[in-house]
């Protein structure tokens, strides 16, 4: 072989390991390929190392592909050694990747709605319960309310059903939170005494709205309750921050929804 040939040949064929780098295999394997028959090296150099050619690459990008789809290697052997045009093959190839990826995306789409109802099945968390409520979600808050009443039916009662809530169960017991201070607000706003029927109607979906989602709320309890959100500054402040002078406003229009249903 002359200088000229061999530089040609050079640039035409690849070693093993130049092979395994290229196609992401082993050298291994593709020595596996050459004893089995699947894939033999049509060249060999001066020193007697395998050689592949540009017919052998197309012929392993036909295994990887089949190999990738898990075909058995004697069935790649039968299909590549037949009379088949390398496109049939492509083609054949190609439409078993379609199958596997619409097989792959039911897939996801299975995953995806168990995700969901895994999510939506789920109890709320720490940290999704202080996203939701912000600053209004305290643990030391939480830790102090379940010391003083922890052994109270109300709380064994709470505790028993917001135990079961999801993210977006606490979502909707937010919002509707929100919709009965709105009432208050309005109320207040519009000039109505804490006697009167707007007021006294928001105090009632407040309690319904506590006995709903928390625990059986009795209107004397309720008055109780009224009276803590004066008291304690912090409820206080929870409802200044809506409206001036609107914890006084509720906890008078809490009493006279109290007086109302007596």
């Amino acid at each position: 072989m002359t200088s000229t040939e061999r530089r040609m040949q050079e640039m035409t064929t690849w070693t093993v390991g130049q092979v395994a780098d290229v196609f992401g295999v082993t050298v291994r394997t593709l020595h596996h390929y050459d004893e089995i028959g699947l894939l033999m090296p049509s060249e060999r150099s001066a020193a007697g190392y395998r050689l592949y050619t540009d017919g052998d690459l197309r012929r392993l990008q036909q295994v990887v592909v089949y190999r990738r789809l898990e075909l058995p290697l004697d069935e790649i052997a039968r299909l590549l050694d037949g009379d088949e045009d390398p496109d049939v093959h492509l083609r054949r190839q190609r439409e078993a990747v379609m199958q596997r990826l619409d097989e792959l995306t039911d897939l996801v789409v299975a995953i995806d709605r168990a995700l969901e109802r895994d999510m939506d099945e789920r109890p709320a968390t720490t940290a999704e319960l202080k996203e939701l409520f912000g600053d209004g979600f305290d643990d030391d808050y939480q830790q102090e309310a379940q010391e003083r009443w922890g052994e109270t039916d109300a709380w064994k009662q709470s505790a028993a059903r917001t135990s079961r809530y999801t993210a977006a169960d606490w979502a909707e017991v937010k919002a509707e939170m929100e919709d009965v201070n709105a009432a208050f607000v309005a109320a207040l706003e519009s000039g109505e005494p804490a006697t009167g029927e707007a007021a006294m109607d928001a105090a009632e979906a407040h309690r319904l709205h506590i006995e709903r989602r928390f625990y059986d709320l009795s209107y004397d309890v309720h008055r109780g309750l009224a009276d803590m959100y004066v008291a304690d500054p912090r409820f206080t402040k929870t409802y200044e921050d809506l409206a001036p002078g609107l914890a006084a406003y509720v906890r008078d229009a809490i009493h006279a929804n109290a007086d109302r249903h007596a």
